[in-house]
């Protein structure tokens, strides 16, 4: 591919799945600001969040993962895909299976250029899940013909929003099964979105690379402090026992078992050296860009 052939590219449509999700969604919105015509591959096109992207000019269809003859629909004709999976709402196998079918279906269709959002160190042989259930996916797109490139996302931002965290937050804790001062690398959902906009507007650059990302290695206890400064709430960290995450989940257990032992590695620095056109959030930016209600509930 060349660069003559990104700007053939960029008149067609790309296609996002997830669209209406996390992921997918910052994808959409970061390539619609991009001026690219974007065709919003959802489940569920009558949501709210897909007349949201409706009104910003993406062009919403119905797309199931497990429904071969709704994804050759709605890849006919894209130019360029952001794919990704999950296994949170399924499992690991309906995840690997359900992305292996999104690819064969990209492929199928001609699709010349296939962004894959894995996770930081998937292709390390963490024996984490739902990191090695990813890595599965990234070998079936490396073997599928079409010119790729895998981003692994560091630890989201965004997880600090959700009804799980916001239980403690209410009480004015932040817990999790993390040393307050063992640095992570995290990023925003809103910087994968437009790290993969930028790779979909230079594919020929980007082919054939694997790139993990993330905005900024950041300890429990100065995430604590963010949440604390933009929330205007006194907020304090709080280790969780690994012995307890895993009575509810021994996957995620095996994730911060890793992330204890090991360690998950992201070259921050030299990231952000060599893309600056990303506006990457730091915990404090992301934190202060949030609305917090953190009133105790009755």
């Amino acid at each position: 591919m060349t660069q003559e052939s990104d700007l053939a590219l960029a008149n067609l449509p790309v296609a996002v799945a997830g669209a209406t999700g996390e992921q997918g969604g910052a994808a959409a919105r970061a390539l619609l600001r991009r001026g690219r015509p974007v065709r919003a591959l959802t489940r569920s096109p009558g949501s709210p969040a897909a007349d949201a992207l409706r009104a910003l000019g993406a062009d919403v269809v119905c797309a199931d993962f497990d429904d071969r003859a709704t994804l050759d629909a709605a890849l006919a004709g894209a130019g360029t895909l952001f794919a990704m999976s999950t296994p949170f709402g399924t499992d690991l196998d309906a995840e690997i299976r359900q992305g292996t079918a999104l690819l064969d279906a990209a492929a199928a269709a001609g699709v010349r250029h296939i962004v894959f959002t894995s996770a930081a160190n998937a292709d390390r042989a963490t024996g984490v899940p739902h990191f090695d259930s990813k890595h599965r996916i990234e070998r079936h797109l490396a073997e599928s013909g079409v010119p790729w490139t895998v981003i692994g996302p560091a630890v989201f931002m965004d997880n600090y929003t959700t009804e799980w965290t916001l239980q403690s937050l209410r009480n004015g804790v932040l817990a999790l099964p993390m040393p307050a001062d063992s640095p992570l690398p995290l990023i925003a959902t809103a910087d994968i979105g437009a790290f993969a906009a930028f790779i979909l507007d230079h594919p020929s650059e980007f082919a054939g690379r694997r790139i993990d990302i993330a905005g900024q290695l950041v300890t429990p206890r100065r995430i604590a402090a963010a949440i604390a400064t933009a929330s205007k709430r006194e907020i304090t960290y709080q280790e969780v026992p690994l012995a307890v995450i895993e009575e509810s989940s021994a996957d995620l257990a095996s994730m911060f078992r890793y992330f204890q032992e090991t360690g998950l590695e992201v070259d921050v620095e030299a990231l952000q050296r060599s893309y600056p056109q990303v506006d990457w959030h730091t915990i404090d930016s992301w934190a202060a860009d949030q609305t917090w209600d953190l009133a105790p509930q009755p």
